[in-house]
C-alpha cells in the first residue's frame, strides 16, 4: 500500500490545520522531515505525541504537533496558514507520499481499522476544529493515552473494578472536560461594564491592533466588536460590547441603543468568560445590580482599569459574586501579564495536563453521564462498550 497524505481541514485560514499521513512508509517519510524539540531521535510509538518542526533541508517550515495514531497513521497538526499547509504537502509529495482527498484517506484508514475505534474516529474529525496546538495535543492524546486508554481499562477490568470506582472516574473525566473544551474549541470572552470604563481600549490592547474606536465620549461603542487573542493554552475570542446599562436603555428612545443593549446581553449569555471592566478612578456605585445579577454563576474576572489614575474604587466593596479582581491600565498596557494569569486560573487551564482523559464530543459526554447513573456492572459494561465502539451520532 502506498503512503497517502491529505489535508483534513477545510480550505481557508484557520488556527490549526491537520494533515493525515497514512501507509506503510508513513514513518519513513516523517523521519526525513521531522525534527523533535528535544533534539533526540524521534520514536513514533503508537499513542505518543511529538512536538517539533517540519523541515525542508535546513529550512524550517513550521512548528507542529504529531499524533502517532497507529503504526502507519500519523496526524500532523500545524498552523493553519494555507501557504504553510501547501509547503508541507508539497514536501510530503517529494518524499514519496501520494496526495489524496480527506475522504479518500479516511476511507482507506477505516478499512484497515478492526475493530472500529469510535473515539479515534471522533478525534480525527475533531482535530481540524481545534483552535490551538495545545488543543490538538489534547485530542491526539485521547486515542491511546487519554479517554481511549481509560475506556479500554474499564472494559478489561469491568469485573474487578467496583461500580463506585467507575462512576467516580467518569465524573472526574466530565469535570476535566470543562477546561479542556476551552483549550480545544476556544474561549468566548465578553468584555462588559459601564460606559467609558475602557472596554474598547482593553480589546485593542489584548488583540494588539486597533479594532474598536476609543474616545472619551460615553457610549462610543454602540455595537459589538470582536477580535482574536492568544493567552496560551487558550485562544480567546473577545467581544467588546456596548456599555451595559439596562436602566439607561429602558429610559432611552434610541432604537439603536436599545438594540445594542439586547446584543450585549446575548453575547453575555453565550460567553465562557466575562471580563467586567470598571473604572478604578471612580466609586463602586458605577456598578449597577442588574449587571451583578447577570454575571452571577459565570466565570467572571473584574478588571479594575485606569490604574494609572488615582484610585477611588475599593475592591473590598465589590459584591461577593465578584471575588476575582485584577488592576491594569489598558491605555499603557500595564498589568496585562497578571490579567493573563488570572484568566488561566479562572478558566482552569493553568498547568492543565494535556494527557489526562477528557471527552470532546456530545456522544461521549452523554454516555459518560449515563455511566455515572449506571445501576449495575452489566449496564456499565454496555455503556463503556458503546463509548469505545458505538456508532457516531
Amino acid at each position: 500500500m502506498s503512503t497517502l497524505a491529505a489535508v483534513m481541514t477545510d480550505k481557508g485560514t484557520g488556527a490549526i490545520a491537520t494533515i493525515q499521513l497514512f501507509g506503510d512508509s508513513a514513518e519513513a517519510v516523517l523521519k526525513k522531515i521531522f525534527k523533535p524539540t528535544d533534539a533526540k531521535p524521534p520514536t513514533f510509538r503508537t499513542g505518543k505525541i511529538l512536538l517539533g518542526t517540519i523541515n525542508d533541508g535546513s529550512e524550517t517550515i513550521d512548528q507542529v504537533v504529531i499524533g502517532c495514531e497507529a503504526a502507519e497513521s500519523f496526524a500532523i497538526n500545524c498552523h493553519g496558514n494555507p501557504l504553510i499547509v501547501e509547503m508541507i504537502m508539497e514536501l510530503l509529495r517529494r518524499c514519496g507520499a501520494e496526495l489524496v482527498t480527506a475522504e479518500q484517506l479516511l476511507a482507506k484508514s477505516l478499512q484497515a481499522q478492526q475493530p472500529v475505534n469510535t473515539i479515534a474516529i471522533e478525534a480525527k474529525l475533531m482535530l481540524p476544529k481545534t483552535k490551538t496546538l495545545a488543543g490538538a495535543k489534547i485530542i491526539a492524546n485521547q486515542i491511546e493515552a487519554g479517554l481511549g486508554k481509560k475506556v479500554t481499562e474499564w472494559l478489561r477490568d469491568i469485573n474487578t473494578l467496583s461500580l463506585k470506582q467507575i462512576k467516580a472516574q467518569a465524573g472526574q473525566i466530565l469535570n476535566n472536560s470543562v477546561p479542556a473544551r476551552l483549550i480545544i474549541a476556544g474561549c468566548k470572552s465578553a468584555i462588559i461594564g459601564p460606559p467609558n470604563t475602557g472596554k474598547s481600549t482593553l480589546l485593542n490592547c489584548l488583540s494588539g491592533r486597533q479594532k474598536a474606536i476609543v474616545t472619551d465620549i460615553k457610549g462610543t461603542t454602540r455595537d459589538w466588536v470582536s477580535a482574536q487573542c492568544q493567552i496560551p493554552p487558550l485562544a480567546l475570542e473577545l467581544f467588546d460590547t456596548a456599555g451595559l446599562d439596562e436602566r439607561l436603555a429602558a429610559a432611552s428612545k434610541d432604537a439603536i441603543a436599545k438594540a445594542a443593549q439586547r446584543k450585549s446581553l446575548e453575547i453575555l449569555e453565550q460567553a465562557d468568560l466575562v471580563l467586567l471592566v470598571l473604572d478604578n478612578s471612580q466609586p463602586v456605585s458605577q456598578l449597577n445590580q442588574q449587571v451583578v445579577r447577570r454575571v452571577a454563576g459565570k466565570k467572571v474576572l473584574t478588571v479594575l482599569n485606569k490604574s494609572d489614575l488615582p484610585a477611588v474604587l475599593d475592591a473590598a466593596d465589590l459584591p461577593q459574586v465578584l471575588p476575582d479582581t485584577v488592576k491594569i491600565s489598558a491605555k499603557f498596557a500595564t498589568g496585562i501579564e497578571h490579567l493573563a494569569e488570572k484568566i488561566r486560573q479562572i478558566c482552569g487551564v493553568d498547568n492543565f495536563d494535556l494527557r489526562q482523559p477528557v471527552c470532546f464530543s456530545s456522544r461521549q459526554e452523554s454516555l459518560l453521564r449515563q455511566l455515572k447513573k449506571a445501576r449495575s456492572q452489566f449496564e456499565a459494561s454496555s455503556i463503556v462498550t458503546e463509548l469505545l465502539n458505538g456508532p457516531i451520532d
